[in-house]
């Protein structure tokens, strides 16, 4: 399967990512992850894309596309799960075109729908360690110290695109341009809408009932 999971900045796609891609098998492809990989290793890319992630500004699509173009190639025969790409119509438009180079397509879009003031508040209370990588929340995933990583002790930080500022910022450029990849895609009559505003098992359940039932077909 080759699944796409969208939906507005904290909408939860990084979290349902990574079970749907335990549960059936798939790689999970993280553009989040990757530009901040690229960005950690000091590649000519993630230098350029690193002034847009820190100001909550969209990469741009020359950037994000050659990047994701590689990861997808090296993904394996099972299928993937996209995460946080494509976002704009112009990346979907060339992600359909890769794929059909290679005679595949976007299986199912799982578009994740999640009101404005919960978004803000998931993403602003989150902290995360800058060793590990693991991720917390001031209300929802508490360290059991406070502070401090449960993995490696590490004193926990805010990221600089957590402040509200940025995550506004974020929510404007979604509804601007990322939005429409949604309406890109529903002529293909592949997308599910989730609502995303409950707990992340809750949705999770919701997600695992769709995709069962098109596995099942």
């Amino acid at each position: 399967m080759r699944i796409l999971l969208l939906g507005a900045p904290g909408a939860g796609k990084g979290t349902q990512c990574k079970a749907v891609a335990e549960r059936y098998g798939l790689e999970h492809l993280s553009s989040g992850d990757i530009l901040r990989q690229e960005r950690a290793d000091g590649t000519d890319l993630g230098k350029k894309a690193q002034q847009f992630m820190d100001s909550g500004e969209l990469v741009p699509d020359k950037i994000i596309i050659e990047m994701m173009a590689h990861a997808i190639n090296e993904a394996p025969k099972s299928g993937f799960v996209l995460d946080g790409f494509p976002r704009t119509v112009n990346q979907a438009v060339e992600l359909d075109k890769s794929l059909e180079a290679d005679g595949s397509r976007i299986d199912a879009v799982l578009n994740l729908q999640v009101d404005d003031d919960i978004v803000v508040k998931r993403i602003t209370g989150r902290r995360s360690c800058p060793a590990c990588g693991a991720i917390y929340h001031i209300e929802n995933i508490r360290p059991k110290v406070d502070g401090i990583c449960d993995k490696c002790g590490e004193k926990l930080v805010q990221r600089t695109d957590d402040t509200e500022e940025v995550v506004l910022n974020r929510l404007k450029h979604y509804y601007e341009q990322t939005a429409a990849v949604v309406d890109y895609y529903r002529k293909n009559n592949i997308v599910y809408d989730i609502d995303a505003n409950p707990a992340a098992d809750e949705i999770l359940a919701l997600i695992f009932e769709k995709l069962d039932s098109l596995v099942n077909v």
